[in-house]
């Protein structure tokens, strides 16, 4: 039992060390020689996981072997685009000018009811209000409505817009004080302290969410029954 609790351990962190390594955008976002390579390394890991007869180090090392293949190709695919796009495939155009290219669906294996359903999911449900339908390579369908159609901007009805837009910082998590948080906004314990008493709380510890953004604006949200 011990054993088997020692190697599933050792490989999950391996496992995660090496997808973290990979980038947020292969975790988000599976492109085909990506999808392979999560399918093949399950296996991978499954096998020295459940049969103890073979050596820890016969999954280790095509598991890391792989992962390393895969930063690699990442790498050539930056620096090229022409073997991306031999790796990865190109966009392709499902909808174009309001036209449902019907030849490049069939090549895609892509049918009506999908497409229907990935546009409903976009909160468009009329096909004569999309100019383009492009399906990216990672299998998501981006959508461009007619310029009539989409929703206005204040920049194309002419009014001015004040720049407030920015990004909160997250200073109480689930209880747990943010001292990076903190320092990032120059604040300090004792106003986290006066926030919260401000708020109806008589500790951090009550807090489930605070967070603060550049206008100082705070949104603080309690623990159930706090």
């Amino acid at each position: 039992m011990a054993t088997a609790f020692a190697r599933t351990i050792l490989l999950y962190v391996i496992l995660m060390v090496g997808i973290r390594a990979m980038g947020k955008r292969q975790i988000g976002e599976l492109e085909p020689i990506e999808l392979v390579l999560m399918l093949l390394i399950s296996d991978l890991a499954a096998v020295p996981m459940q049969d103890f007869g073979i050596p820890l180090l016969n999954g280790v090392v095509p598991i890391i072997t792989l992962l390393s293949l895969s930063m690699l190709l990442s790498f050539f695919s930056m620096q090229s685009v022409r073997f991306h796009r031999l790796v990865c495939g190109n966009p392709t155009t499902l909808i174009k000018d309001g036209v449902i290219q019907q030849a490049a669906m069939r090549r895609n294996r892509f049918t009506l009811d999908e497409l229907i359903d990935e546009l409903r999911a976009q909160g468009v449900t009329d096909l004569a209000t999309v100019k383009y339908a492009v399906l990216e390579t990672n299998g998501q369908l981006s959508v461009l409505l007619y310029p009539a159609d989409a929703p206005a901007t204040p920049r194309q009805l002419g009014k001015a817009v004040k720049d407030d837009v920015s990004i909160p910082v997250v200073l109480v998590n689930n209880g747990h004080v943010m001292k990076s948080g903190l320092s990032d906004k120059g604040l300090d314990q004792a106003w986290l302290e006066r926030t919260a008493r401000a708020h109806g709380f008589h500790d951090v510890q009550e807090i489930l969410l605070l967070t603060v953004d550049d206008t100082g604006k705070v949104l603080c949200v309690g623990k159930e029954g706090k």
